[in-house]
């Protein structure tokens, strides 16, 4: 708010001197409101302008995408006398940056269709909405593209090869996102990060600690999200001991640990069965960054359920009650550790607990990806469009279950 008013002053000021308002300078204030959140005051001076150039046109497109009003943005890109590479981008750009990937991808097939040279930044929204929905197939027919155009050869281009490296590492595919990042002739933090990162996020905990090693001997500066991703990877692959020397380091690369950091030390310390030891760390942190240790007792409660841990788990539960009492995610797992155990009363009195409170567990979902285009499943959802053959095709599998022999019984009548 206190950058609009010197705005609307020096606009009021232009407005009242009698100056004539350039193109350019309308441009300009079109952009800056749009930037300090008046789109409406970016609308009404666009609307008086009474020439208009591709700087005008993409400056109201972005304002709407940053306002997340989409269909704003793409009314304006249709009232377009001619839409050009940079109108493309910003609508590209708008969709994938406010969840809307599926119509990302469309803008940049039409692009395509119709003759348009994709700019940079169009692919590397194309290749983020590719990493986001999972499309690996999508993902690689974007590279393919930049491949036969010589696009991102240009060692400056960082931020291609970058977006390139997340889709291949979100999509899984690390064996191609190494070999990008082996080819890259200039890399980034972010080139590092994302290394990192996704052989992490792929549960290859040795491989991005290793990265992670040649990052510091590049002489590259880790960030808080490099520290992150390394010690998730730590966590993942038992490696306690690397997890808390890397931990007791950040201090000493300037970077502050903060919740999310403890969380993942913890989780590693629940994975090796170090339940006490995780639990008492945690108290520790209490006084220092107090409700910030939800993360952590939820961890702590994770390594409850696969220890059977009850003991532990009531006390860490109870602690997770106070600190998030609307999270009917932890009742249910507590209700879960009671009910592999066979305390099925105590199992029932949690769900009771969460009926009296109006909890209702929060509906899982699936995907997968056929045909470049991904398929969402919800339990009991009957909205695709396919739902009676999805759902019949269910009901065979089910009947097939309920008639296969039992595999001991059919060893028993062989004998």
């Amino acid at each position: 708010m206190g950058a609009v008013r010197p705005l609307r002053e020096m606009h009021g000021a232009v407005v009242v001197s009698g100056v004539e308002v350039t193109v350019i300078m309308a441009n300009a204030m079109v952009d800056a409101y749009s930037k300090a959140g008046r789109v409406e005051d970016a609308r009404t001076l666009f609307n008086q302008m009474s020439i208009r150039d591709t700087v005008s046109w993409t400056s109201m497109i972005a304002g709407y995408c940053r306002a997340k009003r989409i269909d704003e943005a793409v009314r304006v890109f249709h009232m377009m006398p001619e839409q050009d590479t940079i109108a493309w981008t910003a609508l590209i750009s708008g969709h994938e940056q406010n969840g809307e990937e599926d119509a990302a991808l469309e803008l940049f097939r039409q692009m395509l269709v119709q003759g348009m040279a994709p700019t940079p930044f169009a692919l590397v929204s194309s290749l983020g909405a590719c990493a986001k929905l999972g499309l690996v197939i999508r993902g690689k027919e974007v590279h393919g593209f930049m491949l036969r155009r010589c696009i991102g050869s240009d060692p400056f281009n960082i931020f291609i090869h970058n977006a390139l490296i997340d889709m291949y590492s979100k999509c899984g595919d690390m064996a191609t996102a190494m070999l990008v990042f082996a080819r890259m002739p200039e890399r980034d933090f972010i080139s590092w990060n994302s290394m990192v990162t996704g052989f992490s996020h792929n549960g290859q905990g040795k491989q991005s600690l290793a990265v992670f090693k040649r990052m510091l001997e590049a002489e590259v500066q880790p960030t808080y999200v490099t520290f992150l991703a390394v010690l998730t990877a730590c966590s993942h692959a038992g490696l306690v001991s690397d997890g808390r020397q890397i931990l007791e380091s950040m201090k000493y690369h300037g970077v502050e640990p903060r919740a999310e950091h403890y969380a993942s030390f913890i989780d590693a310390l629940g994975r090796n069965h170090q339940l006490e030891e995780a639990s008492e760390f945690i108290k520790g942190l209490s006084s220092r960054i107090g409700p910030g240790t939800t993360g952590s007792w939820g961890a702590l409660l994770g390594a409850c359920r696969v220890h059977g841990n009850i003991e532990i788990a009531e006390e860490v539960a109870e602690s997770l009650f106070q600190l998030e009492p609307g999270n009917s995610g932890r009742y249910v797992m507590l209700s879960n550790i009671y009910a592999a155990a066979g305390q099925w009363d105590d199992a029932r009195r949690i769900r009771g607990i969460m009926k009296e409170k109006g909890l209702k567990k929060d509906q899982a979902c699936s995907w997968i990806e056929v045909q470049n285009a991904k398929h969402m499943f919800v339990a009991d959802d009957t909205s695709h469009c396919e739902a009676n053959e999805i759902y019949g095709t269910l009901d065979k599998l089910f009947d097939h279950m309920r008639v296969v022999v039992d595999p001991v019984e059919d060893q028993l009548a062989l004998c």
